[in-house]
Order: structure tokens, then sequence, then C-alpha cells
């Protein structure tokens, strides 16, 4: 059976890391799975957002399967890190935003999976942490790049060094998630719900959005400001702004059905 479910709801698909005896911690099969159901999913049309969470309600993700490491080589290592990191970064430059449901401890790779999302849904009872110097390791799943790009270099200095662990409401006052913790029943509905809304908009806008803010993350405001300026503009003479623009004074939902901008003529 595969240790990582795949299911679709509607034009969301949740991907479940499915190694509950392990506290569902990242081995290769599902670093892989990860990586293939996020590249799949955003060649999908039918498919506008991802939800990723953890099987039971203790973990979301304890990390990399230390078993995988122990004993390894540094040749060995590399590739596997690499192969982690690849995985992460695909999270993090998909096309379709990839939100993270957290219903439990969130562990070294496990938290680094939740910065590379595009954003998270705390339960009540989600722990984070990075405790990889305590077994003499560091992250290698790209937490030492993007925590302090969230939450500035002394408080991710602070959480590597020691092993200190974020609840939830620390984790929201930080800006690590912008909703606030919600109860364990309601996780997933929750996330849901945000999928569902976000699936709702322009399909060809929500794709620039997140393509600019990869941008913003990775070069220089000017270079950023050109990129959204173009897109921007493509949106506006777009057809899915027809849409958008005639439901607003129509004062209806708007439906969008393409997956590409097209201009006004239909032509793409």
């Amino acid at each position: 059976m595969s240790e990582l479910r795949n299911e679709k709801h509607g034009p969301v698909l949740v991907l479940t890391i499915d190694r509950e005896h392990a506290h569902n911690a990242l081995n290769a099969g599902v670093i892989q799975g990860i990586r293939d159901g996020i590249t799949a999913a955003a060649a999908d049309p039918n498919v506008r957002a991802v939800v990723i969470t953890g099987a039971g309600q203790k973990s979301f993700c304890a990390g990399a399967d230390l078993r995988e490491l122990e004993g390894i080589s540094a040749d060995d290592a590399y590739r596997t890190l690499h192969a982690g990191q690849q995985a992460l970064r695909a999270v993090e430059t998909s096309d379709i935003p990839v939100i993270t449901a957290v219903n439990g401890l969130a562990l070294g790779g496990g938290f680094e999976l939740i910065l590379a999302s595009t954003f998270p849904v705390l339960s009540t009872r989600a722990s984070l942490g990075l405790p990889e110097a305590s077994l003499g390791l560091i992250p290698g799943y790209g937490g030492t790049q993007r925590l302090p790009r969230a939450v500035g270099t002394a408080t991710a200095a602070h959480l590597m060094l020691t092993g200190a662990r974020l609840k939830a409401d620390r984790a929201y006052e930080l800006g690590l998630t912008p909703l606030e913790p919600v109860e364990p029943e309601i996780l997933l509905q929750t996330a849901m719900e945000c999928a569902d809304r976000i699936a709702a908009q322009g399909p060809g806008a929500v794709r620039s959005i997140l393509q600019s803010l990869a941008v913003s993350r990775d070069t220089p405001l000017e270079a950023g400001l050109l990129l959204e300026t173009g897109m921007a503009a493509l949106a506006a003479a777009g057809s899915e702004s027809c849409e958008g623009i005639s439901a607003f004074f129509e004062k209806r939902p708007a439906v969008f059905t393409q997956s590409a901008y097209t201009n006004k003529n239909g032509e793409k």
C-alpha cells in the first residue's frame, strides 16, 4: 500500500502522508511521491489546489526517516538530502497553491515542508521545531534558508540552535500562518475551505500571483516589479478578467473555466 495517499475532492487534491506508525516521517518513497504528486497536479487543469496533511492525530510529519540516514556516507547523504530539497522546491515553486494542514508534530523535514508550502493551516495541537542539532545534524531540506526569511535571523537561530518548539499560537504570532489555529476536528475542513476558495479564483491569475511571489523571494525588487507589471497587464487584457469584471457588475459569482490566459479574442 502506498505511504502517500492521493484523493481528489473536486478541484482539490489531498495528499496524506500515511506512515502513522513512524509519525509520518519522510522516507525516500514519500519524498518522491510528494514531488510526483505536485508535478502531476500542476499539469492537471482540473486540479487547482493541493492540501498536504498527515495521517492520524499525533503527527503531521516528524521529519526525515532517521533509519535512512543512520551510518550513511557523505555522498549518499548528499543524494538523499538533495532529493528532499528538490521535492520541497517543487512544492515551493508549484503553479498551483499547496496548503499544509498541520495536525500535530511537525519536526525537521515536516517543518521544512510547511515552510515550502504556500501557507499552512495549524491545529491547536500543532508543534513545530527543527531539532536536528540535538542529533548532531543540521536542517537539510531548506530550513536554514527559509526559516530566517520567514521569522528573522535571531528567531531562526534560536529555534535551530536550541531545538525549541513553537506552539501553534506562537507560530501564528510570528506570521508563519495567516490563520488562527483551529481545533483538530475542523482542521482539514478549514484547509479545504481555503483550497476551495482559491480554486474558485481565476486559475491564470492564481498562477501568475504564485510566480510573482516566487520572483519576490529570489530576485531584487526592481526585477520583481517588472515581472509583476507584465503579468498584471496580461491579466487585465485576458478573458478571465472579462468574466470577473462582468460578474462583479452583474452581482453574481464569477465562473472561471480557462486554464491559461487568453486575450479578449480568445487567443493565447
